[in-house]
């Protein structure tokens, strides 16, 4: 269907764009919405776009230090020719543009990245955490752990998890600076005041925190909003789902301030029983905008508690079902260690606020700088019931009788293990445009210091020594990471069609751990690393509806704390940082109904980190270091309108994702269960854990109505993921199967003389009721000298079919 393109009346559009004095505007750029062309005006300030389909376009004008301006033009009856001439407004600085600026790919940029925009953000936004927003855009499978989108969710693209994904929000690093990892349920409702994302695939450009290791995502909030406004939004939907946001907004007061604001709160009792979440947020931002310069404070803050869901479920009972409301629901059978009825407790319990202050300055069109200072705050914990524990793993004496003869050794207890961390730096970007935008130059870089505590507490026990302490600190462990990066980066256009691409990085980490862990070990390392980060391309423009491009790009990234913690078991030494080589070969092509892109790349590793098969005391896996391990494949993205009403769009992912070799380490046990070592196993050209060879997902739109007044459409959104191990070795009996799903929901928005605009969203969630998972954990042993029958699994089930309904009203 991508191809086959009926013959239209072809108009030719030409114009010539200038500022309010006369003077042409070279550079500029000309973005047609429907068929997402963008051309740039010549010397002379003139455009021309050739081969249109005789319709209606809605055009949008850009150019660095003027007022964006959108204008509809109807070319149906406009022969075989058409011209506009437009005169831009110079304005204040484009305060949104500018922030995210320097850690986002260009449009002539040699990486293969993509954008959901405010639109496509707000069809499907009910509540649900940022992974699901993305699920559907190329080489993305997303998980959560409650099943439904609401708690705990993660995402993983080419196979690669969250804690190799670089995060910004704002250019602002999000990645937790230890663990690399994205929370996402800190950020409840985040959706709901974010304007743009931008993922980038493989290396990407240069951006601030964690190395990108699969993709880079960056969040904007930052756009100006000109008009009063408010807004509320409420969804609902099954497992007792529900959502209530309000947002405001002053618009520009005097030309010169803007404030905006967002309160939410959002519960769930989840598909997985026990697996409750109580979410909150707030998101605040003031501007200052001057002539030339801006000056923007944003706070945001998330508060969540969810209840036991981390353990998964059983992988033999995971297609169990119970009725419950109508509706089927997998129960949590792996339960906690009280016994009889669950401990009602055992929960995650975090809240974490933001403060960002983004100062930009235009020195003229050419030169302009952002400068940004941020803190983080986060403080949490997660408690659990632990039966039958030693006294003396918590620095407890044992309890005596009165005569001082030992009467009890152990006990049941609940315990608390904190996190209290302060996060804060800076970051900067100068930025300069060439007035025919032949070339752009940036330089920028961030320094961050964080500050951790890691420490347990015994908040009860059914028997204690006498005089203990209520909250008896039983370990405290402390983590300082200084972060340090600079990148300069530009773009120069060498011939009429030709751009090459240069970004240079140096990033420093000094990493020191102190203290005692979970299991009294004295974990005090340091680590010092330097790594230098190259990326070079080109991007050849074969005119303005087809283009190829291709790059490389190297990249290095710390280990994670628990890399460092997790050692001594293994082999008693600092892990070595992992390398990223990454090549991408992509070409896109814009046709007048539709558009299509393939992307080629081939990421080659060096000392990845993989998990062994070893367990810590809580669960996680221990990874070791592997020297040579790839991902190679090949990205699909295409769309056509079908109809004036009828569209597709579809991404298609083939891969390898191979290890060389590996050594397994798995436990052995006697008949007793008493610890007697490790064995090892080598295994030679392995998949890589978590990484299907095949992802497919594809929707179908219909717009039912389409007017000034009223906007609605139907879409079918379906997603197929291949098989997926769940460690390193290739077993089959540790392997996820292959699934189908199917989302269906319909979008109508109206206005009214009294509101402005009122949303009605509908969703059904897995159509055709698939039973699948698409994440899980393998712990792998031996007993009594022959590997066990029983190796334990536990898989994630995700919700079968579930209903979401949303309202908004926007003022």
């Amino acid at each position: 269907m991508l191809f086959s393109i009926s013959a239209f009346a072809q108009v030719n559009l030409t114009g010539t764009i200038t500022d309010k004095a006369g003077e042409t505007l070279p550079g500029a750029t000309v973005f047609i919405k429907e068929n997402k062309t963008v051309v740039i005006t010549d010397e002379q300030g003139i455009f021309k776009i050739e081969n249109l389909v005789a319709s209606i376009y809605n055009l949008k004008f850009s150019f660095v230090g003027y007022q964006d301006v959108w204008k509809k033009v109807d070319l149906t009856a406009s022969g075989k020719s058409a011209s506009i001439d437009l005169q831009m407004t110079e304005q204040i600085i484009n305060l949104d543009n500018v922030t995210v600026a320097a850690t986002r790919a260009g449009t002539k940029s040699p990486f293969t990245y993509s954008t959901v925009d405010e639109e496509e953000i707000a069809k499907q936004n009910l509540g649900q955490d940022v992974p699901f927003a993305l699920r559907w855009t190329p080489s993305t499978v997303v998980t959560s752990d409650a099943g439904a989108g609401i708690g705990y969710t993660y995402m993983r693209i080419r196979g690669t998890d969250g804690s190799r994904t670089n995060v910004t929000i704002n250019g602002i690093p999000l990645n937790d600076a230890e663990s690399q990892g994205v929370f996402w349920v800190n950020l409840p409702d985040f959706l709901s005041s974010t304007n743009d994302i931008q993922i980038q695939r493989g290396v990407g450009t240069s951006t601030n925190g964690v190395g990108s290791f699969g993709a880079a995502i960056n969040m904007n909030t930052t756009q100006i909003q000109k008009e009063a406004y408010g807004e509320l939004q409420a969804s609902g939907g099954s497992y007792n789902t529900v959502r209530g946001s309000a947002k405001f907004g002053t618009g520009l007061i005097n030309n010169k301030f803007t404030f905006d604001g967002r309160i939410s709160k959002i519960n769930s009792d989840g598909y997985i029983d026990r697996a409750e979440s109580d979410l909150e947020s707030i998101y605040l931002s003031g501007a200052y905008l001057g002539k030339k310069s801006s000056l923007r404070l944003t706070v945001f803050s998330g508060h969540e508690t969810t209840y036991q869901a981390w353990n998964g479920v059983p992988y033999e009972l995971r297609n169990i079902r119970e009725s419950e409301d109508g509706l089927d629901r997998t129960f949590n059978v792996s339960g906690t260690e009280k016994t009889g009825e669950p401990y009602d407790n055992e929960v995650d319990d975090y809240g974490q606020t933001h403060v960002q202050l983004h100062y930009n300055k235009m020195f003229n069109r050419n030169w302009n700088m952002t400068l940004a200072a941020h803190y983080t705050k986060g403080s949490g914990y997660f408690e659990q019931y632990k039966a039958d524990e030693d006294l003396a793993d918590y620095i407890l004496d044992p309890v005596l009788n009165s005569d001082s003869t030992v009467v009890f050794t152990d006990t049941d207890l609940v315990r608390r293990r904190w996190l209290d961390n302060d996060y804060y730096g800076l970051t900067w970007a100068l930025n300069y445009i060439q007035d025919d935008n032949r070339l752009q130059f940036t330089f920028g870089g961030a320094a961050s210091q964080y500050d951790g505590d890691h420490f347990g507490q015994v908040i009860w026990a059914e028997r204690l020594p006498e005089n203990t302490d209520p909250k008896h600190q039983y370990y405290f462990g402390t983590g300082e990471k200084l972060d340090v990066n600079a990148f300069a980066k530009t773009s120069y256009q060498l011939t009429s069609n030709l751009t090459g691409y240069l970004d240079l990085q140096v990033r420093g980490i000094d990493y020191e751990i102190t203290g005692t862990d979970n299991d009294l070990r004295d974990v005090t390392t340091e680590d010092n690393l330097f790594f230098f980060n190259p990326k070079v391309g080109l991007f050849y423009d074969f005119d303005e509806t087809t283009n190829l491009y291709a790059s490389f790009g190297r990249t290095s990234r710390e280990p994670a704390r628990g890399d460092y913690t997790d050692t001594d078991p293994i082999n008693g030494k600092n892990p070595e940082a992992e390398t990223l080589n990454n090549v991408e070969l992509g070409f896109q092509k814009n046709f007048a109904k539709a558009a299509f892109g393939v992307n080629l790349y081939y990421m080659d590793y060096e000392n990845q980190l993989i998990p062994t098969g070893v367990l810590n005391d809580v669960g996680s896996p221990i990874r070791i270091n592997v020297p040579n391990s790839y991902r190679a494949g090949i990205e699909l993205v295409g769309g056509v309108n079908l109809t004036e009403r009828l569209r597709f769009d579809g991404t298609a992912t083939f891969s390898q994702n191979k290890i060389e070799s590996i050594t397994e380490f798995a436990d052995i046990f006697d008949e007793n269960f008493s610890w007697l070592g490790s064995r090892e196993e080598i295994h030679e050209d392995t998949d890589i854990a978590y990484s299907p060879n095949v992802i497919m997902s594809g929707g179908l739109t219909y717009d039912f109505i389409k007017n000034d007044t009223q906007n609605g459409s139907v879409t079918l959104l379906n997603k197929y993921v291949g098989e997926q191990f769940l460690d390193n070795t290739s077993n089959d009996n540790a392997k996820l199967d292959a699934y189908f799903i199917s989302d269906f929901r319909i979008n109508y928005s109206f206005k009214t003389k009294f509101i402005k605009e009122i949303n009605l969203t509908f969703l059904v969630q897995n159509v055709f009721d698939e039973l699948y998972e698409n994440n899980g954990w393998v712990y792998r042993y031996y007993f009594d000298g022959a590997p066990a029958d029983n190796n334990l699994i536990g898989v994630y089930p995700q919700a079968t079919r579930n209903f979401m309904v949303g309202l908004g009203f926007k003022f």
